[in-house]
């Protein structure tokens, strides 16, 4: 068998391997060859879930270190690969820390090596290679897996615990090159993170009663195996952890068989370990030991940053224990978190709007905790670990930024208030930190949560937007002005408002000097606009991959048509069970030939206005003209084997709708795919392209508006709401000449040609602010939402 399990006692290594094995180190291992009369020996310091390939071969990963001193080789760990029935078996024997002595390994090259630090080869152990694994236990620990017959390994590797007696050295005796065990106190930590390499990382900084103090670099392919510590004033217990020199000062790493147990620091609390281990010893005197840190600790202020909500001063960086209330995704390089703490804080604080639908949480309760919950926004590396927090969790955030906003306009609303930013990267320990309901901060904090008397926190104010729609609803029944007044407001504003009317206006030059992401009501004249040329407005987009791409204009389809006009139709593809072809000749174009498939219905044709044809070689003409008669239209063309559809066209006309798809996106299908629609009432746009396997591209119309209103200019994109802000829909307006006319009408009254700026006329407008980076710097970016054109406009 290729995996055998060696003992400890039954003597040398050496003499339990076969005589023809010969010792390589890592620097003697050769690139591109199987060695198979040589062994490498290394300790397993890391290991990997189990996985397996695209072809179902199974895959098993270690990181294996060379434990020999005389090595010349820098560089001591390397990336180990068994495949197969050989992955099999050692996943499930192998553990961090065993030693392992495998043979017939070959060398490639390791596509990671630069990125890991690691050598610049993997080996890879096959069994048709003729690869053997050796694992070797040590006396009085073998698992009743590896019991038993040295040839087989069949159970599961069980955990066991070291019978010998530990010794702790103070980190003021910490030596270079020693492996050793230690306690200490957490001075400084940042949560697990994900490296450069493939590993995650996080550092810890602690301390002792001798004030000594190590900082320790930890890694591991999973973060679930790197310590456990939730704040400052933990106390870890390190085994095995090896120490070395980094400019000029000692430093802490994990090596082979490195373990870690953390406690609570705080004095009175449980101690009870937080550890991956399955088994691990801990005595009396390891209890005693954790009782005199803390005591220690608790006479040094080791409560670091960590402070309630009604405790924070502007200007300062803070660590929150609290529930997650409610999220929502703001941009790609920020999300929202809503927390509580079961304290207010004293300032006003910010409060970042969202979308409704963006918010993830129970509404009425976020409603009830209204005066209770902040706002924090979490930036770059921090946002994919927000997405997967689950509302109603128990977290701490680490390093917050506590910063004073003061608005430059005395009449804004929240003239000053408190923001809460977690910055990016991982300087100062920021991250988030995800807490057991067993913790004993969460404990305290349910404890708290459960004390508070919400109605304590609410206020007349504090109304709901249903009784807030209902009360403006009472008042401009109550209060409507005359008709003269309505006039005027009508004259000076060619738009309003479709929801937001309670907001107040704010002026352009506070809303640049402002922060995204957030919400205003502006009162401006539209300056200019672009593109002059309104056909360029509209753009086709994939909500998919987010492109953007221009309309094909007439030009451009008379070209693709024409294209295909001059390949003949097969007659192999006419007339089959799901539809019927009919085929003529033109007289004026060089005896061109047109064929239109008639798309059957239960097996039958079916009236004019309710037909879906394919058609072949048919000109822009005859495919705008056949579209006023027929309910629906695919152009396609014919190959040696099948009807085909060119992207670069529609692939669906219906009337002045014509449907185009993303070529990038899609995965088209054999048409005969149609035929499963036969049943259905009517021919859907949605079901067609779902059927074919197109990604559909949606029209919209894409402006720039150039806001002032005298104290700014401000630029923002007309693009999500452009159809409510017309009321026009961009999939028609390409070939209705009506609608163009339309278009262009209401652009000439929001702004007039020949005129100059003091005699345009007033637009009232909701605006938003968000962050971009399309792969530059970062900038703020402005949209228009919830503002329609007057009817006055439209008629």
């Amino acid at each position: 068998m290729p995996v055998l399990v060696l003992k400890e006692e039954d003597g040398p290594l050496e003499a339990q391997l076969p005589s023809h094995l010969r010792k390589a180190e890592l620097q003697d291992l050769q690139l591109g060859v199987t060695h198979r009369d040589r062994y490498f020996l290394g300790r397993v310091l890391f290991t990997y879930p189990s996985t397996k390939l695209g072809n179902g071969l199974e895959l098993f990963k270690t990181v294996l270190e060379d434990p020999s001193e005389t090595s010349s080789s820098k560089i001591k760990t390397i990336n180990t690969f068994f495949f197969g029935k050989l992955a099999e078996d050692c996943g499930k024997v192998i553990r961090q820390g065993d030693t392992l002595v495998v043979s017939g390994v070959h060398l490639t090259n390791s596509p990671s090596g630069s990125r890991d630090g690691r050598h610049s080869g993997q080996l890879e152990v096959k069994e048709e290679n003729g690869a053997t694994v050796y694992v070797l236990i040590k006396s009085g620990i073998l698992s009743a897996a590896r019991a038993g017959s040295s040839d087989s390994v069949s159970a599961q590797k069980k955990d066991w615990a070291p019978l010998q007696k530990y010794i702790y050295t103070p980190l003021e005796h910490l030596k270079e090159g020693v492996v050793s065990n230690l306690f200490g106190i957490v001075k400084f930590f940042k949560p697990p993170y994900r490296s450069k390499g493939t590993d995650f990382c996080s550092v810890v900084t602690v301390v002792d009663q001798s004030d000594a103090k190590l900082k320790c670099m930890l890694f591991s392919g999973n973060s679930d195996t790197l310590p456990k510590i939730y704040k400052v004033g933990d106390i870890v217990r390190f085994h095995r952890i090896k120490i070395q020199k980094f400019n000029d000062e000692i430093q802490g790493i994990n090596s082979s068989g490195f373990s870690a147990l953390v406690f609570d620091g705080t004095v009175g609390a449980p101690i009870v370990p937080r550890t991956s281990s399955k088994c691990f010893s801990f005595n009396t005197e390891d209890q005693k030991t954790i009782e005199v840190l803390r005591d220690w600790a608790a006479s040094h202020n080791f409560s670091g940053s960590r402070v309630k909500l009604s405790d924070i001063q502007p200007v300062k960086f803070f660590d929150l224990t609290c529930q997650l209330v409610g999220k929502a995704e703001v941009d790609k390089s920020s999300y929202l978190l809503k927390v509580w703490d079961g304290t207010k804080c004293v300032s006003p604080t910010w409060k970042v709007c969202v979308e409704d639908d963006a918010l993830e949480g129970d509404r009425t309760l976020m409603h009830q905790l209204l005066n209770l919950t902040v706002d924090i926004l979490v930036y770059d590396n921090h946002v994919e670990v927000a997405k997967y927090l689950k509302v109603g969790s128990y977290v701490v955030i680490h390093s917050i930024h506590a910063k004073l906003h003061t608005a430059s306009n005395e009449n804004q609303a929240n003239a000053s208030h408190l923001e809460f930013h977690l910055h990016g990267g991982t300087c100062y320990g920021r991250g988030i930190t995800v807490l057991p309901e067993n913790n004993y901060d969460v404990k305290e904090l349910q404890r708290s949560l459960d004390s508070v008397d919400l109605k304590e926190y609410q206020c007349v104010d504090d109304i709901s937007s249903l009784e807030l729609t209902n009360s403006l609803q009472t008042t401009l029944s109550l209060e409507l002005p005359s008709s003269g007044i309505l006039e005027r407001c009508q004259q000076l504003s060619v738009t309003v408002l479709a929801a937001h009317q309670q907001w107040e206006t704010i002026p352009l030059t506070t809303i640049i000097r402002s922060k995204a992401p957030q919400k205003y009501r502006i009162r401006a004249r539209l300056k200019s606009f672009e593109p002059r040329n309104l056909y360029e407005s509209v753009k086709l987009h994939c909500t998919k991959c987010k492109s953007l791409q221009n309309v094909p204009d007439e030009d451009d389809l008379n070209i693709i048509l024409n294209e295909s006009s001059r390949h003949c139709p097969n007659p192999n593809l006419q007339n089959t069970s799901w539809y019927q072809s009919a085929v003529w000749k033109t007289s004026n174009q060089r005896n061109r030939l047109i064929a239109i498939h008639f798309v059957k219905k239960d097996d039958m044709q079916q009236n004019p206005e309710n037909t879906l044809i394919m058609i072949e070689g048919g000109t822009l003409q005859e495919v705008c003209k056949l579209s006023r008669q027929f309910d629906s239209i695919i152009p396609v063309k014919s190959n040696h084997e099948r009807l085909a559809i060119d992207l670069s066209a529609p692939f669906l006309i219906q009337g002045n709708r014509w449907h185009y798809g993303c070529r990038s996106c899609s995965n088209l299908k054999n048409v005969d795919a149609l035929h499963s629609l036969s049943q259905e009432d009517s021919w859907n746009a949605t079901e067609i392209a779902k059927v074919l396997g197109i990604e559909p591209l949606r029209h919209v119309f894409l402006m720039q508006f150039t806001f002032d209103d005298e104290t700014e200019l401000l630029n923002a994109f007309l693009w999500n709401y452009s159809e409510q802000f017309f009321q026009i829909p961009a999939s028609e307006i390409c070939f209705n000449n009506k609608l163009q006319e339309k278009l262009h009408g209401i652009m000439d009254i929001l702004c007039p040609p020949r005129k100059k700026l003091n005699e345009y006329p007033w637009l009232e407008c909701c605006i938003k602010s968000y962050n971009s980076t399309d792969g530059r710097e970062k900038q703020i970016c402005y949209e228009l939402f919830d503002t329609v054109v007057a009817e006055e406009c439209l008629k």
